[in-house]
């Protein structure tokens, strides 16, 4: 199997899994929920959260790539899967992220990320909310750091 398809099916079962895993622990807290009091099994008090509004995208960017500037109403955490990413927020610096490292971006903060000039990267985004405002394209001055 060439490594490219070998990569892309592992990347599409991961996120089957991982939207697998999601709706399973959903499900999981709600039938706790109903079978049994929160006090047999935490100390404290806790209770399972609706799910139903994360958005899971899984995205693969060429080298150079990259979307406008856009702001997340409530927020994302953002995954570098594979590759090297650019990301910035407004007023702050862009910086370089490696496969493995996240970064979460608060609601409504404006921001880009996208690949390396050199090398591709691939995404795997939790959004908290279905609502993303798209902004201007980011500049090559934006993206060269400058």
């Amino acid at each position: 199997m060439k490594a490219s398809v070998l990569r892309s099916a592992t990347t599409v079962g991961m996120a089957c899994f991982v939207a697998a895993s999601i709706l399973s622990v959903e499900r999981i807290a709600r039938a706790q929920q109903q079978a049994g009091s929160d006090a047999d099994r935490f100390t404290g008090a806790s209770r399972a959260l609706e799910l139903d509004a994360l958005r899971l995208s899984h995205r693969w960017y060429e080298a150079g790539a990259r979307p406008a500037w856009h702001r997340h109403i409530d927020g994302q955490l953002l995954f570098v899967e594979e590759g090297r990413a650019r990301i910035q927020k407004r007023g702050e610096p862009m910086r370089e992220m490696n496969a493995g490292e996240s970064d979460y971006t608060p609601p409504n903060v404006d921001h880009w990320h996208g690949a390396t000039p050199d090398v591709d990267f691939t995404q795997v985004a939790v959004g908290f909310s279905e609502t993303t405002e798209w902004l201007e394209k980011v500049t090559d001055e934006e993206y060269n750091g400058r």
